[in-house]
């Protein structure tokens, strides 16, 4: 069993958060400069899914991207980050996807799938924790030499949920999620999103942002079963000028 999977198995998030804290960098590498997949991204994977989502660099519209593709499955990319809680900090990107998931709905955990989704994950503020909450990180530092993070946003191309809804994760609501496209109105287009990913932790947590520590895209079907096709252009994540 992998590292990271032992991990998760550990301290269970949604079965979306198993990000790491670890060797961060400050910057996001673009997907339109890579020369590979692991350029400053890496998988992320889930205990107990083993069809995986596939990514792959491709050429789209005359610009790198990475395609991902989902068909039952569920895995993504992440990439770590440290970057300090200011006034505004700004995540873009541009993303299309091919359909909608028929049975996709973000308030149901049998509907919980996207075709394509962005995960901002955030420090891990222990002082707002529970015993027990604590008491198993620990454990999870103590044998890997590795942390978890805590809240996080996830924003998502959503079936039914109202462009700009806030919701909590069906299971769990240490991660909200907010629809920034809806149904398939768009879908074959190119959407360009632009997010102040400080404002909406304050208003899906109702308190000061801590630290942005991951970054991650992911397609997934696991729950539903059904397919997509998603492209995710360069993301960008930058202080507001």
């Amino acid at each position: 069993m992998r590292k990271t999977t032992r991990i998760l198995s550990l301290l269970f998030f949604a079965g979306i958060s198993g990000f790491l804290v670890a060797q961060q960098s400050p910057a996001l590498k673009p997907f339109s400069e890579m020369q590979s997949l692991n350029d400053g991204w890496e998988p992320l994977e889930f205990p107990k899914i083993d069809q995986l989502s596939r990514y792959e660099l491709t050429t789209e519209d005359g610009q790198q991207v990475v395609r991902a593709t989902t068909d039952g499955g569920a895995s993504g990319l992440i990439a770590r980050v440290r970057l300090e809680p200011t006034d505004s900090l700004i995540l873009q990107w541009r993303w299309k996807v091919s359909n909608v998931f028929e049975n996709g709905n973000a308030r149901e955990k049998s509907g919980d799938d996207y075709p394509a989704r962005i995960y901002v994950a955030f420090e891990f503020q222990p002082e707002k924790a529970g015993f027990f909450e604590r008491a198993k990180r620990k454990a999870v530092e103590v044998l890997f030499g590795e942390s978890l993070p805590g809240n996080a946003l996830n924003y998502i191309w959503a079936n039914t949920l109202p462009r700009g809804e806030i919701v909590p994760n069906p299971y769990t609501d240490k991660t909200m999620m907010i629809a920034v496209n809806s149904g398939s109105e768009r879908v074959g287009e190119w959407v360009t999103v632009e997010r102040d990913i400080m404002a909406d932790y304050r208003e899906a947590f109702g308190e000061e942002p801590p630290p942005v520590v991951g970054i991650a895209i992911m397609s997934d079907s696991d729950n539903t079963g059904e397919k997509a096709t998603a492209w995710y252009g360069d993301i960008r994540l930058n202080p507001r000028p």
